[in-house]
């Protein structure tokens, strides 16, 4: 497995979002599939404190007993909790990682990002208590996740020893707005790009083609099918089912190994709910796509 870096942190090239942990995957699963992982190389475990209503942290903090060294932990805090508490005003910031050290039952989170950007409090007093949290050993690292370019600018231009190592946003194959500003902030300032949805919502997974009725309990069938199985979608999913097959490869590969042949991209974040999908997706970005490659992934986009 190939290791990339985010600030001091060296990470897995292949990552594993842990939002279906107490949702969609009950302890047990949990506990199956971080063992997957970790027996497949994979070394960075991305959650947030409210996937699952917090439950993903328990049961991933539940699981990784015994084998925190071999781990790099991230968790996010500043959406809605199911307590009604956000935001990211510094004293919520304290109060939300002590609450992510307990369910993670550790004393450092490795990574320790703000979920979304919060309006009504300024970066600087955040960027302060993350900064704090530096000091004090309860966190090594602080990113930020769906923040454009300005506002990582924005961060960036504030006074402080510590700055966002990573910006984590969409980014796949058929989300390609990371490219317009992002990955070339990221490019410019070296901070890590983390893409969440890798597989957009399993539209990339290989499992969906056209005239073929979506499997029961889908993402396909979910709320997230009107927004990303889309005709022109499907239509692309063909398209790009073809190019993968006549070089040797699935879309599944196709789909990690496209962002990993970014060099901005640290880790490919993607969930998984079983240790056969783990174990899968652990070899798929060992692919390395040519320039030419490349250049007619974006051929097929373009026409599609």
């Amino acid at each position: 497995m190939e290791h990339r870096n985010i600030g001091s942190l060296k990470v897995s090239v292949v990552g594993l979002g842990c939002n279906n942990f107490g949702w969609r995957t009950d302890a047990a699963g949990t506990a199956a599939v971080v063992k997957a992982a970790l027996d497949a190389g994979i070394n960075f475990f991305d959650t947030a404190d409210v996937y699952g209503g917090g439950r993903s942290e328990e049961f991933l903090g539940k699981a990784l007993k015994g084998r925190r060294n071999e781990v790099i932990l991230a968790t996010k805090f500043g959406m809605k909790t199911p307590e009604g508490k956000q935001g990211a005003r510094p004293e919520y910031v304290r109060q939300a990682l002590d609450a992510s050290l307990r369910r993670l039952q550790v004393e450092t989170i490795d990574l320790y990002q703000i979920h979304l950007p919060d309006p009504n409090t300024p970066i600087a007093d955040t960027l302060q208590a993350l900064n704090d949290a530096v000091k004090t050993g309860k966190v090594r690292e602080i990113g930020c996740s769906n923040f454009s370019a300005e506002q990582i600018r924005a961060a960036r231009a504030t006074p402080g020893p510590r700055h966002f190592a990573s910006v984590q946003n969409d980014y796949s194959l058929v989300k390609r707005d990371a490219e317009e500003e992002v990955l070339p902030e990221c490019a410019l300032t070296g901070v890590a790009f983390l893409p969440y949805f890798p597989l957009a919502n399993g539209l990339l997974t290989g499992k969906y083609r056209k005239g073929k009725t979506f499997p029961e309990g889908s993402r396909g069938k979910d709320a997230f099918g009107p927004k990303v199985f889309t005709p022109q979608n499907i239509e692309r999913v063909e398209a790009l089912i073809a190019f993968a097959e006549s070089r040797g490869h699935s879309l599944l590969e196709l789909a990690f190994s496209w962002l990993a042949a970014h060099s901005e991209v640290s880790s490919v974040i993607a969930g998984a709910k079983t240790p056969e999908q783990i174990r899968a997706n652990s070899r798929a970005a060992s692919w390395k796509l040519t320039a030419g490659d490349l250049a007619e992934v974006d051929r097929i986009l373009a026409r599609s």
